[in-house]
């Protein structure tokens, strides 16, 4: 897969930074879903008939937290090996471990990132 070719579904309630990163991504070629709430994403996850590449979580949202979203990716076999990226504005050991052991491939603090190199990381996820 080249880069061009990615989806990136992006998990964000804050509607300006989601259309921000919304923006940046397709910039640099990427196809985008954006859900404004986990319970969005579940729902476009279920319809989906392809799914995305990688999946770029804020671990604090309106409706549930990134664990709870991570606990429903799990029980369903066909999402349970899509890369998740969590960028949030908080990180924990503890939190990041457990966010971990559920399966995230990394895990960012907002404030320490760029959006140019958080695409950077993303696309480093999506290789493995």
């Amino acid at each position: 897969m080249s880069d061009s070719t990615m989806t990136v579904m992006v998990v964000e309630d804050e509607e300006m930074l989601l259309r921000a990163i919304e923006k940046k991504l397709q910039m640099d070629g990427k196809t985008v879903i954006c859900c404004p709430s986990g319970k969005k994403a579940i729902e476009v996850l279920t319809e989906a008939e392809k799914l995305p590449d990688v999946i770029w979580l804020d671990y604090y949202l309106k409706d549930m937290n990134g664990l709870e979203f991570m606990s429903y990716l799990k029980t369903n076999d066909k999402w349970a090996n899509i890369p998740v990226m969590v960028v949030s504005n908080s990180a924990t050991p503890e939190k990041v471990a457990n966010m971990r052991a559920m399966g995230v491939k990394k895990y960012i603090l907002k404030a320490e990132s760029r959006l140019d190199s958080l695409v950077k990381t993303l696309e480093d996820v999506v290789k493995g």
